[in-house]
């Protein structure tokens, strides 16, 4: 509805059309929110297997809670899809894609493996998406010069992540 208003609007020539190249503001980018989104696709799996693995026959509040963590589970690891390709479509750039060449198949490997965790509840596949991830934030970071420190985080699932040092 909205949009046929503004269609409607646009025709009359009360409304400009407005392009702009950035999905966010210029230069602010930061893969962290794709690493905390695959952080919290390992800590729903855990939840999940947690959960089913109580009882034989798991209560309405266990059913419950595996239901929402699945859904969780697939929203966080489209985030970590959403925000992993607008940082390699926004930001990467000639320069940065002739000093890293892997980013294309790194990004790529990051898509499958996001869809990976949202089709099943293998903790490795969403370790092995934390992995890729932190890979494409080394390389984020590498490209602004800034180095970078793998630490344990210090909620669970407390599995190395990468952090740069500010």
């Amino acid at each position: 509805m909205l949009f046929r208003l503004a269609q409607s609007l646009e025709s009359m020539g009360k409304v400009s059309t407005v392009n702009a190249h950035c999905d966010i503001p210029c230069k602010i980018y930061d893969p962290s929110t794709s690493l905390i989104a695959a952080l919290s696709v390992i800590r729903l799996m855990d939840i999940i297997a947690e959960t089913a693995g109580k009882n034989d026959t798991p209560s309405i509040e266990d059913q419950n809670t595996i239901s929402r963590s699945i859904f969780r589970k697939e929203e966080e690891a489209e985030k970590v899809k959403h925000e992993v390709r607008i940082i390699w479509g926004d930001y990467f750039k000639s320069p940065q894609i002739e000093a890293y060449p892997e980013i294309h198949e790194l990004a790529h490997k990051i898509m499958m493996k996001a869809s990976a965790c949202k089709q099943g509840t293998k903790r490795s596949d969403g370790e092995e998406l934390l992995d890729l991830v932190n890979r494409f934030a080394e390389i984020f970071w590498a490209t602004k010069n800034v180095e970078t420190a793998k630490k344990t985080c210090p909620y669970p699932p407390e599995l190395p992540t990468v952090y740069p040092v500010l």
